[in-house]
């Protein structure tokens, strides 16, 4: 398996480990102090839409921006807030459309721009490379504590 194959059959399994609990969760309980399932779809959401913007700029030949540079937890608030009155259904919806758009961008990005080095949307260096595991990983560790929650609830 290539590596990019590798890649994007991390971020499938992150999004099919998620999928697996959503129909499962309250849409009103908290899964963190100030999150629902709705505010942790929109943060997640948030982060395709940095890593989308990320593939697109160097596809462009552009410098990609950092939206995440004052820290990552500012970047989260942001994300979360600017969908502050959309509906679940709508956050939803987003929230599968933003991966398949990222998912269609790795695929098209060229090899060489795959695995060169640039700043990461949070200012620190590294590779698009390292922004799918990190996000892969992510994802999945919030899926976990979804289904934490939902294991603790049939108890």
């Amino acid at each position: 398996m290539s590596q990019r194959a590798e890649l994007i059959a991390i971020l499938e399994h992150s999004r099919a480990k998620m999928m697996a609990h959503l129909d499962e969760i309250d849409k009103n309980r908290k899964i963190y102090p100030l999150w629902t399932i709705r505010e942790m779809l929109a943060h997640i959401s948030g982060w395709d839409d940095a890593v989308i913007a990320f593939i697109q700029s160097l596809m462009a030949g552009e410098i990609p921006a950092t939206p995440a540079v004052r820290g990552v937890n500012v970047y989260n608030a942001e994300t979360v807030a600017t969908r502050e009155g959309l509906d679940y259904d709508h956050i939803y919806r987003e929230y599968l459309e933003t991966r398949k758009i990222l998912l269609q961008l790795l695929q098209d990005i060229s090899d060489e721009k795959f695995s060169a080095p640039h700043v990461l949307p949070w200012g620190d260096p590294g590779t698009l490379v390292d922004i799918i595991k990190i996000f892969g990983e992510h994802e999945a560790e919030h899926a976990e504590d979804v289904e934490n929650l939902i294991s603790q609830h049939k108890e």
